[in-house]
């Protein structure tokens, strides 16, 4: 076939090629859609040269083979893809064979804008190997064309993109993940601060307990060994005069017992009270004080109150006694 033919088919087949290559500007049938570019294209492809742009299956044709390959891509717009099976590395591979054949630099010239466009959709995709291979065959077809620098740039610019996204996923990730240890680290500083200050506030309570029943015991102790004596004999006084030869017995008629503070009762206290009273001859009590305490003053009160509510028998003269009225939680 000769080279004014091969001209002549690629001018009929030019309709097909622009309606073909206007629907593949907007979608590349012969490339898979990815699903995620970003994902699965490379962070940066290695560019290729132009001498590379042809495979060398496709090369290796005799020149009847490489028209009717290109003529059969052409009509299954298999115009620049898929590697190896394209109308372009078809002409390519031709033009090396007939240089000067011009229906075949005239079908490059067509296809060239096409290939261009197929290029940078690759670039937007992200798809830097495909991007890489279109560029190299836009670069052996025309060397000068307008286009290529920028072309050129725009690869490397989107793969300098990918790859700082990259790196900022990673320092995104990574700080996350320094973000999660610290909050789990302070989340578990404060549960143990929480156990700690558990355990010392049980500790505290424990020990509060302790002392309470160390006293209820001391208290009872010190009651049990106190034995109340029925009547005493009245305190010697420096100044007074001695006592009669026989005091009059001291015979209780009723000793109501002393009310039980309601704080001591609550704290677990007990103590005991000396009092020193006078018993009038009708057998009341007509007056009472207090010697000692322990604990001072808290069991003071309700001791005088209970003791000036006490009857006795009627005596011949009054009679000044003490008593130790004692208070125990336990009882």
């Amino acid at each position: 076939m000769s080279s004014a033919t091969i001209y002549k088919k690629s001018r009929l087949v030019a309709p097909l090629v622009l309606i073909l290559a206007v629907a593949a500007c907007s979608k590349d049938p012969a490339q898979p859609e990815a699903s995620n570019p970003a994902a699965n294209a490379p962070a940066a492809a290695k560019p290729v040269a132009p001498e590379q742009a042809v495979s060398s299956q496709v090369k290796a044709l005799n020149t009847d083979q490489l028209r009717e390959s290109a003529a059969n891509a052409l009509r299954e717009n298999r115009i620049y893809a898929p590697a190896g099976d394209n109308a372009m590395e078809y002409y390519l591979a031709l033009r090396d064979k007939q240089p000067d054949d011009p229906g075949v630099n005239s079908a490059l010239t067509d296809l060239l804008p096409y290939t261009l466009i197929a290029a940078e959709q690759s670039i937007g995709r992200e798809e830097f190997e495909e991007a890489q291979r279109l560029s190299a065959i836009i670069e052996k077809t025309d060397p000068n064309a307008p286009a290529l620098p920028r072309l050129k740039q725009s690869i490397e610019a989107a793969q300098a993109a990918v790859a700082q996204r990259a790196v900022a996923k990673e320092e995104k990730a990574e700080q996350d993940k320094r973000l999660a240890e610290q909050q789990r680290l302070a989340q578990q500083a404060e549960e143990q601060k929480a156990k700690e200050a558990a355990a010392a506030a049980e500790v505290a309570r424990q020990q509060e307990a302790a002392r309470a029943e160390a006293a209820r015991k001391q208290a009872a102790e010190q009651a049990a060994t106190e034995t109340p004596k029925p009547a005493a004999t009245a305190a010697a006084k420096p100044a007074a005069p001695p006592p009669a030869p026989a005091a009059p017995v001291l015979r209780v008629v009723s000793a109501p017992a002393p009310r039980y503070p309601a704080e001591a009762l609550r704290a677990g206290t007990g103590g005991e009270v000396l009092v020193e009273f006078t018993v009038a001859t009708d057998g009341s009590v007509s007056s009472a004080r207090v010697v000692r305490s322990n604990p001072a003053r808290v069991f003071d009160r309700e001791a005088l109150n209970a003791t000036k509510r006490w009857k006795f028998e009627p005596i011949s003269e009054p009679v000044t006694t003490r008593r130790t009225i004692g208070f125990n939680p336990g009882e």
